[in-house]
């Protein structure tokens, strides 16, 4: 009778262990950004970006991202937004992330990360869509300059405004370069139901 309950137990925590396994990206929190330029749909990796996509999660639910601007813009690397609203005005944000880019996510193209200042936990609601591959952006080692930018997630659909935002016209504005010289408007950014 033992050994069948044991055999019992072994076998429900197996099947656990399946399911937690099948689940995997269904469980990746999904969500929409609606740009003055079309939509992009992101699948964000919860799973090796835990602390990332729960920071970032938590501006998505209080309506952060909306009406802030995609406010740098480099062609063949990055399309940036989520701090600035128009008027390059910067929006007051929370704490500062532990950088999670030793995460094993690479910086390729149609990947999001985190942008973050030359300190490597700084990150707090800036992020970057990566418009080719970036290996130069890579975690490689836990020092100041090694430390990298955090992959949390990635575009599933929308990659064509991504590069449509990517081709608008830039200048520099005060200190900040490559700034759009038409604002392209984050409207909003919502959940998208699993």
């Amino acid at each position: 009778m033992k050994i069948l309950s044991t055999l019992f137990a072994i076998l429900l925590l197996t099947a656990a262990g399946l399911l937690a396994a099948c689940k995997g990206p269904a469980d990746n929190p999904r969500v929409r950004v609606t740009t003055s330029l079309g939509v992009i749909e992101l699948e964000l990796d919860a799973r090796r970006a835990p602390g990332t996509v729960r920071n970032f999660m938590n501006y998505v639910e209080r309506g952060f991202y909306n009406g802030t601007i995609f406010h740098r813009v480099i062609p063949g690397i990055i399309i940036q937004g989520g701090g600035f609203v128009t008027g390059m005005r910067e929006k007051t944000t929370g704490v500062k992330l532990k950088n999670e880019a030793d995460n094993g996510l690479k910086n390729l193209v149609g990947t999001l990360a985190m942008a973050r200042t030359p300190d490597p936990h700084s990150a707090a609601a800036q992020f970057f869509i990566n418009t080719v591959d970036n290996p130069s952006l890579d975690h490689r080692d836990k020092t100041d300059a090694g430390w990298g930018y955090a992959v949390f997630g990635k575009v599933t659909k929308g990659m064509d405004v991504v590069k449509k935002i990517e081709q608008v016209s830039t200048r520099s504005i005060g200190p900040f370069e490559n700034v759009p010289v038409k604002d392209v408007l984050i409207d909003k950014v919502e959940i998208l139901e699993k």
